[in-house]
C-alpha cells in the first residue's frame, strides 16, 4: 500500500506540476491534490488531466484529485500550499480547523502578503497559532509546464526547521528534478517576490524596443534593488546569488512564458494594463507585489528607482517610454 505522501493545496498549473513531480516517483508515493472548484476537481479525477491549465499531461493514478478540504488535509503528515499570494492568508485560515500538531506546512507561493508586506512564513506562523508547526518555502527558475513534462529543473528550499527542509527535498526530488537546501529563508521568499516585479520592467523593455542591452541593464540593476531591501531586511546579500534569487529572475525576465514579462511586454507596446491582464487570463504576481514592494522600500529607506517608475506605471498610469527616460536620467553613480 502506497504511502500517504503529500497533500497539495491547490490545483493551479504550479500545484498541479509539483504534485505530479512527486507522484511521478512511483506507486509507493501517494498524493492528494485540493482544487478550490469542485467542478474542476471531478473533471481533473474522471479526465486524469488538469485540461485547463496542463492540457495533454496525464495524472498517474497515484494523484488523486478533490475538493474535500478537510480530508485533503487529513490526508498526509506534510502540506504544500501552491495558491496565489492574494489567497495565502484566508487559506491558512480555511485550513487551520483540521489541521494536527504533528503536521509540517511548506508552500510554493511566491509573494508577500498583500496587505501588510509581510513574509509568507510569518503569516504561517500568526495565522497557525498556537501550533508552531515547522514551516518551509519552495521557489526558485520554474515554468509549471516544463517541470510538468519532465523536463531538467532545479529550485531552492529553506525553512525553519533544517530536517523538515531535508526531508522535504528529498521528498520533492526526481531524476529531472532538483531541490536544493538553502539557509536563507528570508532571501528565497523576496527573491520569489522582487524578480515578479523586474520581470514586469524587461518586458516592458523589450515592449518599447531598447533592445538586448537595455533587457540586461534592467536586470543587472534589478539585481541590486533586490539584494539592498533583502540586507535591510535581514538577508544575506549570498542568499540572492542561488537559485531563488539570481536564477529565477534571469528566467522571468527573459522567457515570454512568464506571466509577468508578457504583461510588461504588452504595456511596452501601448496596451492599458487591464487589457494586458485579460488577455493573459491567470494571476499575474508582479503586478499586485509592486505596490507591497513599494511600501517595503519606504518603510526601510532603500532606493529601488526601477521598481518605483513601475509602480508609477501600473498604479499611476505614467507613461512606459517617459518611466524609462526618467531612469536613464538619473544621477550617475557608483555602481
Amino acid at each position: 500500500m502506497a504511502t500517504r505522501t503529500l497533500a497539495v493545496i491547490g490545483a493551479g498549473s504550479y500545484g498541479t506540476a509539483l504534485a505530479l513531480a512527486v507522484a511521478s516517483k512511483g506507486s509507493d508515493y501517494a498524493v492528494r491534490l485540493w482544487a478550490r472548484d469542485a467542478a474542476q476537481a471531478q473533471l481533473m479525477q474522471r479526465e486524469r488531466q488538469n485540461a485547463k491549465y496542463l492540457p495533454g499531461i496525464v495524472l498517474p493514478p497515484n494523484l488523486e484529485v478533490t475538493a474535500d478540504l478537510a480530508a485533503t488535509v487529513a490526508f498526509s503528515r506534510d502540506l504544500l500550499l501552491v495558491v496565489p499570494s492574494s489567497a495565502f492568508t484566508a487559506t491558512l485560515q480555511a485550513i487551520k480547523p483540521y489541521l494536527q500538531p504533528q503536521q509540517r506546512i511548506a508552500f510554493a507561493t511566491k509573494g508577500l502578503e498583500h496587505a501588510s508586506g509581510t513574509f509568507l512564513s510569518e503569516v504561517v506562523a500568526r495565522e497557525l497559532t498556537p501550533l508552531k508547526l515547522p514551516v518551509a518555502a519552495l521557489s526558485g527558475p520554474t515554468f509549471a509546464q516544463e517541470l510538468a513534462r519532465g523536463l531538467p529543473t532545479a529550485i531552492a528550499c529553506a525553512g525553519t526547521e533544517p530536517c523538515f527542509v531535508t526531508e522535504l527535498c528529498q521528498l520533492m526530488h526526481t531524476p529531472t528534478f532538483r531541490v536544493y537546501e538553502s539557509s536563507d529563508l528570508i532571501a528565497l521568499q523576496l527573491g520569489g517576490a522582487v524578480k515578479n516585479v523586474i520581470a514586469i520592467g524587461a518586458g516592458m523593455s523589450d515592449g518599447l524596443g531598447y533592445g538586448a542591452n537595455a533587457r540586461t541593464a534592467l536586470i543587472s540593476r534589478g539585481l541590486a534593488e533586490m539584494i539592498r531591501l533583502g540586507v535591510a531586511l535581514g538577508a544575506s546579500e549570498r542568499g540572492f546569488m542561488g537559485l531563488s534569487g539570481l536564477g529565477d529572475l534571469m528566467l522571468t525576465c527573459t522567457d515570454n512564458q512568464s506571466r509577468n514579462r508578457r504583461l510588461g511586454v504588452m504595456l511596452g507596446q501601448g496596451l492599458a494594463a487591464p487589457e494586458a491582464l485579460a488577455r493573459i487570463g491567470q494571476v499575474v504576481e508582479g503586478y499586485h507585489m509592486v505596490q507591497v514592494v513599494k511600501v517595503l522600500a519606504e518603510r526601510c529607506q532603500i532606493e529601488m528607482p526601477i521598481c518605483h517608475e513601475l509602480y508609477e506605471v501600473l498604479v499611476n498610469h505614467k507613461d512606459g517610454a517617459q518611466a524609462a527616460r526618467d531612469l536613464l536620467s538619473r544621477e550617475l553613480t557608483a555602481e
